[in-house]
């Protein structure tokens, strides 16, 4: 890494009281970097505790969208403007309006890897770490509508009993890893656990030794006896594992898990962001207002 643009983005984060928030899924020099990495829901709430007056928020634009939703008094600053969620997109608001309409009584479950205004339409916001004890909070007699990730969806199924209404999109990173490419890895590494992300397919899910979000995965490699593991979700999450595991071997079974998306962010953007104090994600008023109901109430489950 630059020490020039290292000791420029050092001196820039002290004169604009910025913290700098990393997803586990960020090329490695924007880990090391931040003040903070995390998945979504632990940037979620980092974003709403900090004292900071500027966020940097280097993921994707759903999270710089939610971290301006809960802290409309601070800047919110996407290094990367380009870097979206194809899963997002996939959930639009006058489909899911058109689908409540369908079902008046039911209860929309949205993943946080949503767009502001269909948080608007939802009645509470989960991630791929508390999706199931969300699901179990709602009343059994009552339909729930799960958008946008049919994959964390069914998984939610499987763990709670519950029929969903599932949305039928996707990640397409993770939905590009097939049972094949894992049981191939697994016979070369025959004694390494299998441990995978929610958003991957059934089938895949099916033969993990556990399902996990990132940080979870990270617990658990930290709990495991095991040395050897197959990581199912994207390779950003091996450079916090090889750096907390120095005695433990992390494979992926695919050269396919790399989400374009969370790799666009580079080292000269953070310090462009913090220099220009651009671009700037803010969500309207009247958007804030509604989308802050469902995303509040995930916060509150611990």
């Amino acid at each position: 890494m630059n020490n020039n643009i290292l000791n420029e983005i050092n001196n820039l984060k002290k004169k604009r009281n910025a913290v700098i928030l990393s997803h586990f899924y960020q090329r490695p020099e924007i880990q090391g970097i931040a003040d903070f990495i995390g998945d979504s829901l632990e940037l979620s709430r980092k974003a709403a505790d900090t004292k900071a007056d500027v966020v940097v928020f280097c993921g994707v634009h759903f999270m710089a969208e939610t971290a301006s939703i809960l802290s409309p008094d601070k800047i919110v600053l996407l290094p990367n403007i380009g870097a979206g969620c194809p899963m997002a997109e996939m959930a639009d608001y006058e489909g899911l309006k058109k689908l409540k309409e369908e079902h008046p009584e039911a209860c929309i479950v949205s993943y946080v890897n949503t767009t502001a205004d269909v948080k608007t339409l939802s009645d509470i916001c989960c991630t791929s770490a508390n999706a199931v004890k969300v699901v179990n909070t709602i009343p059994r007699d009552r339909e729930i509508i799960f958008v946008p990730d049919k994959n964390l969806g069914r998984y939610v199924e499987k763990m709670t009993g519950r029929k969903l209404i599932l949305w039928q999109g996707y990640c397409n990173t993770h939905n590009k890893l097939t049972v094949e490419e894992v049981l191939l890895t697994k016979e070369r590494y025959p004694n390494a656990k299998v441990i995978a992300h929610p958003e991957c397919r059934e089938e895949v899910l099916d033969i993990a030794d556990g399902v996990f979000s990132t940080s979870g995965m990270i617990k658990y490699v930290g709990e495991s006896e095991a040395k050897e593991f197959i990581i199912c979700t994207e390779d950003g999450i091996l450079h916090q594992l090889q750096r907390k595991y120095l005695d433990k071997k992390f494979i992926l079974p695919s050269n396919k898990l790399i989400c374009p998306n969370m790799k666009k962010t580079k080292i000269e953007d953070v310090l462009y962001s913090l220099a220009n104090m651009k671009p700037e994600v803010r969500v309207s008023d009247d958007v804030r207002e509604k989308a802050i109901i469902p995303i509040k109430r995930m916060l509150e489950i611990k």
